[in-house]
C-alpha cells in the first residue's frame, strides 16, 4: 500500500510532464537555445574580461572564497599549522619569491609630465598605491623627528601627507611664508606645481641654494645628539635629492655633458648611497652620448656579481656587445657558418638579460604599446619592462641591427628555462608574485604583461563550450524544427 501511494503521484507528474512536452512548439525550443546561448555567451565573456584584468576566473574565485566554506563547513577546516621552528621559519623565508617594490631611478616629474599627460588624454598615469608609496618616501626622505623645532619643518611634514595635491602645495607656500630658505618646500613646488621642465628646474636651483646652507650648519653640530645625527641624515637626503633631481632636467633640456657631470659628482660626493641607483641616471645620459667606452666603464663598476641586477644593467651590457656584431650579423648567413665568438658573447648577454626580466624584448621591439612608466617599479615584473624600454628604446634603434639581433634571439631563452618558476639559469627562479604588484603600480588602462603565460581557467574553456554548443542547437532548431522537436521528444 505505501509503494503505491508513492507510484501513482510519481506516475501522475511525469504523465503531465509528457503531455506538456508535447504540446511544445518549435518556437518554444528555438527561444529556449537561443536564451541559453546569450546567457552562457555573456558568462564567458565576463569570465574573459576578469581573466585578463585580474588574472584568475571569477567563478573560481568565488567558488574556493565563498562556496566550499559553506559546503564543508568550519568543522571539517584543516587544523591551523603548527608554529615553524627557527631554522623551518628561515627556510621558508628564503624559499620565498622577493617582490620588492623599489622607487624607479628616472621617474618622471608630477606636473611637468604627469600632470600633462592627464590633461591630454584624460587617463590617470599613476596608480593610487604607486602615489602612496611616494607619500611614504617623502616622509622617510624629507621628514625627521627634529622637524618639531623649525615651524616650516613641522608645516612640510604635514604636507607630505596630504592626499589632495592642492593641499600639498598651499602648504608649501605656507612653509615658505615661515621661512623662505625651506628646500623641502621648494621641492614640493617643484615635483607638483611646475608645469615645465624649465619652471622645475628653477625651484631646484632654489632648493639647492637653501638645502646647502642648511646641510652645512647640520654638519658642524650633527655630533651633538642623536637628534641632530638624524637631522643631518634628513638634511642629506634632501641634498643628494635636489642634485639629482637637477642633473635630470639638465638631461631633458638637452645639456647632456652638464647632467653627466652632476651625476658623477653626485657618485663622488655621496659614494655610500648606491642604493639610490644613480648609476642608472648616469648609464642613459652617457647612451645618449653615445659614449659607450664610459658606459662600458659603469657597467665594470655596478655590473657584478655582488650587486643586485636590474634591467637597465642586463639590457645596456647586452646592448653594447650586440653593437659589436649587430650591424653584419645575418641569421641566414649565422645558420650556414654557425656563430663567431663575438655572436656568441652577444646572444648569451641576450638571454641573460631575458632571463633577468623576459618582459622587456616586446617593448623594444614594439609588440606592445608603451605607456608612462610608475614612479616605483618591481624588479623582473613588467613595470621595471615598461620604466626601461620608455627611456632605453631610442638607444636600441639608434644601434644598427641591434633590435634585428634582439627580435632573432630573444625567445631561446625560454628554451634553457622550460620551468621558470621552479629553476633558473644564471639567476633566481622567476618570482610568482610579479603579475599581484604590478597590477597594483601599473594603471589599469595598461595590459599587464604575463610571464610565464597562464593557461585558461576550466570555466572559461566550459562558458565557451556551452555557448557554442547552445548556438549550434538555435541554429538546427531554426534550420530543421520539425525534426528537432521529434529529437527533443525522445530525449
Amino acid at each position: 500500500v505505501f509503494f503505491s501511494s508513492l507510484v501513482k503521484p510519481l506516475f501522475l507528474f511525469l504523465l503531465t510532464v509528457t503531455v506538456f512536452l508535447s504540446t511544445l512548439t518549435p518556437k518554444f525550443y528555438f527561444a529556449l537555445t537561443v536564451t541559453s546561448s546569450f546567457i552562457s555567451g555573456l558568462i564567458f565573456v565576463f569570465e574573459w574580461w576578469h581573466f585578463r584584468k585580474y588574472g584568475t576566473s571569477f567563478i573560481e574565485q568565488v567558488s574556493v572564497s565563498h562556496l566550499r566554506p559553506l559546503i564543508s563547513g568550519a568543522e571539517n577546516s584543516p587544523p591551523a599549522p603548527a608554529a615553524f621552528s627557527a631554522g623551518e621559519s628561515e627556510t621558508s623565508r628564503q624559499n620565498m619569491p622577493e617582490c620588492k617594490v623599489w622607487r624607479n631611478p628616472l621617474n618622471l616629474f608630477r606636473g611637468a609630465e604627469y600632470s600633462r599627460y592627464m590633461w591630454v588624454t584624460g587617463k590617470e598615469p599613476l596608480t593610487y598605491y604607486d602615489m602612496n608609496l611616494s607619500a611614504q618616501d617623502h616622509q622617510n626622505f624629507f621628514t625627521c623627528d627634529t622637524d618639531a623645532l623649525r615651524p616650516s619643518d613641522t608645516v612640510m611634514q604635514k604636507a607630505w601627507r596630504e592626499r589632495n595635491p592642492q593641499a600639498r602645495i598651499k602648504a608649501a607656500y605656507q612653509a615658505l611664508e615661515l621661512n623662505n630658505d625651506c628646500a623641502t618646500a621648494y621641492v614640493l613646488l617643484a615635483e607638483e606645481e611646475a608645469t615645465t621642465i624649465v619652471d622645475a628646474e628653477k625651484y631646484f636651483k632654489q632648493a639647492l641654494k637653501a638645502g646647502e646652507m642648511i646641510y652645512r650648519k647640520s654638519q658642524n653640530c650633527h655630533s651633538q645628539s642623536p637628534q641632530h645625527e638624524a637631522q643631518l641624515r634628513r638634511d642629506t637626503n634632501v641634498l643628494v635629492y635636489v642634485k639629482r633631481r637637477l642633473a635630470m632636467c639638465a638631461r631633458k633640456l638637452g645639456r647632456i655633458r652638464e647632467a653627466v657631470k652632476m651625476m658623477r659628482d653626485l657618485m663622488k660626493e655621496f659614494p655610500l648611497l648606491s642604493m639610490l641607483n644613480i648609476h642608472e641616471n648616469l648609464l642613459e645620459a652617457l647612451l645618449e652620448l653615445q659614449a659607450y667606452a664610459d658606459v662600458q666603464a659603469v657597467l665594470a663598476k655596478y655590473d657584478d656579481i655582488s650587486l643586485p641586477k636590474s634591467a637597465a644593467i642586463c639590457y645596456t651590457a647586452a646592448l653594447l656587445k650586440a653593437r659589436a656584431v649587430s650591424e653584419r650579423f645575418s641569421p641566414e648567413t649565422a645558420s650556414k657558418r654557425g656563430l663567431s665568438t663575438a655572436e656568441i658573447n652577444a646572444v648569451e648577454a641576450i638571454h641573460r638579460a631575458v632571463e633577468f626580466n623576459p618582459h622587456v624584448p616586446k617593448y623594444l621591439l614594439e609588440m606592445k604599446s608603451l605607456v608612462l612608466p610608475p614612479e616605483h617599479i618591481l624588479k623582473r615584473g613588467d613595470s621595471e619592462a615598461v620604466a626601461y624600454a620608455f627611456f632605453h628604446l631610442q638607444h636600441w634603434k639608434r644601434i644598427e641591427g641591434a633590435l634585428n639581433l634582439l627580435h632573432c634571439t630573444w625567445e631561446g631563452t625560454f628554451r634553457m628555462i622550460p620551468y621558470p618558476l621552479e629553476k633558473g639559469h644564471l639567476f633566481y627562479p622567476y618570482p610568482s608574485c610579479t603579475e599581484t604588484a604590478d597590477r597594483e603600480l601599473l594603471p589599469t588602462f595598461h595590459e599587464v604583461s604575463v610571464y610565464p603565460q597562464k593557461e585558461l581557467p576550466f570555466f572559461i574553456h566550459f562558458t565557451a563550450g556551452l555557448c557554442s554548443f547552445s548556438a549550434m542547437l538555435a541554429l538546427l532548431t531554426h534550420q530543421f524544427p520539425e525534426l528537432m522537436v521529434i529529437f527533443a521528444k525522445a530525449v
